[in-house]
Parts: structure tokens; sequence; C-alpha cells
């Protein structure tokens, strides 16, 4: 289809003023450019179906842009949220009008503060928004405060649990928002198991308003030190949950775990959780059952408290061999735990947290050993 001789000649003066982004609104058949001296609009008149006509659009301005008349290429697409840019241009994808092609840009290692705002201008949404703080360079410039600002601001509008958990962890990277802001949003997400999960994944040892350490950790302290000096990594986790912020991990893990909504939430807690006592299994994960780990993580401290530098620690006080299996257990729990309790990848809510009740009892047992 053609142009109409005004579109045309207009659409050609925007691209011969170097726009350095454009945007097409399907809705109102205008095309924006976004130039150094400021913002411009070219009205479409289609003569035909829009569709066809907004195609044609965009093949003149791909045609200026690239010296292709296809648009973004196809095999791009398959690229834009792979990172794959590195040997593309990206100030000309900004210039296409192609939704795709900005994805392309924003997740490109080479993206720029410059090319960050020129892309939120030219598609301003949260999936943008999170992949642009992805980049360092992003969260450590100005605009990665106002990309903070927007997606705290959306997370209401979100209904997906793993944008409402990437968009939280995301804007809690150091120097986006103030602590203020953080506490604020750390209130409204008390009842969000999504939104504990971003924060348990962006600061599992700085939460807010950190809980009372444990009664007996000056205790512990002094008992396991020559431990931590032989590099004992039980004794170092077990003076991590000794500590205030440590409890507040730990009840913030025992909430998510007994409220988790669905299988993202729970399998990113687990995550979470194997993460934070990963020390104990540098090998990886066990793949175990619920009741193999049981009796693994009894085996782990049996073998504990018979030689090596916890065995001092615990011939004086018994109690650590309790608290020894809880680690091991927390720290060996993964989807093959629950596999076969939860065969079903669609089972959620209050049905899935019924069939998994043979673990995540013996899990909130094991936590519970840690906060004593």
């Amino acid at each position: 289809m053609e142009l109409s001789s005004e579109d045309s000649l207009r659409l050609n003066v925007l691209l011969a003023n170097k726009p350095q982004a454009i945007r097409i609104d399907e809705a109102k058949f205008m095309v924006h450019g976004l130039a150094e001296q400021g913002e411009f609009s070219v009205p479409l008149h289609p003569s035909g179906r829009p569709e066809s006509y907004l195609r044609a659009v965009r093949e003149l301005i791909s045609g200026h842009i690239l010296g292709s008349p296809g648009g973004y290429p196809i095999y791009l697409r398959r690229w834009t949220r792979m990172g794959q840019m590195r040997e593309q241009s990206l100030e000309p994808l900004l210039m296409l009008g192609e939704p795709e092609a900005v994805v392309a840009a924003v997740c490109s290692p080479g993206l720029t503060e410059e090319l960050a705002r020129r892309a939120w201008w030219a598609m301003e949404d949260a999936d943008n928004a999170r992949h642009m703080l992805a980049h360092d360079s992003i969260v450590a410039s100005p605009f990665g405060t106002e990309l903070a600002e927007y997606l705290i601001d959306f997370l209401p509008f979100e209904t997906d649990s793993d944008p409402i958990m990437d968009s939280v962890q995301r804007v809690l990277q150091p120097g986006l928002i103030s602590a203020e802001q953080r506490l604020d949003l750390w209130h409204k997400s008390a009842r969000k198991p999504a939104c504990l999960v971003g924060f348990l994944r962006a600061r599992p040892d700085d939460l807010p308003e950190p809980l009372a350490p444990r009664a007996m950790a000056d205790e512990l302290q002094q008992l396991l030190a020559l431990a931590v000096q032989a590099g004992e990594p039980s004794a170092s986790l077990l003076l991590r949950c000794s500590s205030g912020v440590g409890q507040r991990f730990l009840d913030t893990l025992s909430r998510v775990l007994a409220k988790a909504p669905n299988q993202e939430v729970l399998m990113a807690t687990l995550d979470v959780m194997h993460a934070y006592f990963a020390s104990l299994r540098p090998e990886g994960d066990p793949g175990l059952t619920i009741t193999e780990l049981q009796a693994e993580a009894e085996q782990f401290a049996q073998a504990a408290s018979q030689h090596g530098a916890l065995a001092n620690a615990l011939e004086q006080r018994p109690q650590l061999h309790a608290e020894l299996v809880a680690l091991r257990l927390l720290s060996g729990v993964s989807y093959a735990t629950l596999r076969p309790l939860l065969p079903d990848p669609t089972t959620l809510g209050t049905l899935m947290r019924r069939k998994l009740a043979p673990v995540m009892e013996p899990l909130q047992a094991a936590i519970a050993d840690l906060r004593a």
C-alpha cells in the first residue's frame, strides 16, 4: 500500500531532521519523533486498511534508517531479550518505531544513560524499566532513580508474581530509593509474599526492622570463635542466623513459605534459601527427597560431633546438634524435594500448600530451631 503524498512528505521531513527516537501511536494514527530541539508529531491519514497503512509507514521509516524496507529484521527478534546486540548499533533501533527494537536496545550490554532515556521516551513500560535496571551504569545514574520510582508506583497494577518479585529486587539496589521509601515498601509488602521475596533476594542481610538477636547470640560467638577461625561454614552460618538481621531473614522466610500463593513464588523462595545456606553445600543441589534430606542432615550433625572444628562446641552445648541438622536441611531443599508431592505445575494456593505439608512442616520446624 502506498502512503498519501502528504503523509509521505511529512514523514520524510521528520526523518530528515535526524530524530533520536520514533514512537508510533497506532490508536491515534500519529508518528512522534524526539529530536534535540524537542518533540514533534506527524498525523497519519490512512486511505485503506489501518494495519496495512501502518505497515507501509514502518517500511518507509525502516528503509530510511536501515536501508531495508522490511522493518526490524526478523532474525534479530530472537535475540531481543537475550542481550545479544553487542555488534549492533543501538541508536538506529530506537528510530524504527518498533517495540521489539526498543526492547533489544534496553537489553543490550552497551546501553548508556542517554540511550536509556531515549528508549524510555519511545516505550515507557515496566518490563523495559526492569531490563534497564539490570545495567549497573543505569542504576548508578540519576535516571535509575526515575525508573525505580516508576516501578514502585506501578507495583499495585502488576498481577503476575515474577514481575513483582523482579521489580522489588531491582528497586532495592543501592542508591535507587531512600530509606523512607524502602521502609514504606516493606510495610506495604507485609502481606504480599511476592514482594517479600524481592526483599529476600535483594537484601538478605539488610532487611528493614531487624529483630532482636537470639538470647544465646553472645554465648555462641564465644563458643564458635575457633570454628569460625578454622573456616567452618556451619559456625559462620549459625552466627549469621543468630544475629538480629539473621532472625529477620528467618522470620520473613517462614512467612513466605507459609503463604506462598503459587509455585513461582515458592521456587523463588527456595532459591533464596539455597543461596543463603549455600556454603554448606559447595557441591550444589543434592536432589534428595525430604525423607532423604532429613536422614542426611542427621548424619551430617553426627559426623560434626565426632570430629572437626565443631566437635568441642557440640560437646559443650548439645543443643547445637538440632541447629546443625536444621542448617543442613534448609541448605538442601530444591525442586527435586517438591516434585514427588507436586507433579502438576499448575497447582497453586491452598491446595498446593496442603500437598506440600510433608515438606513445609519440617522446614518450618528447622527455621524454628534456629530462632529458639
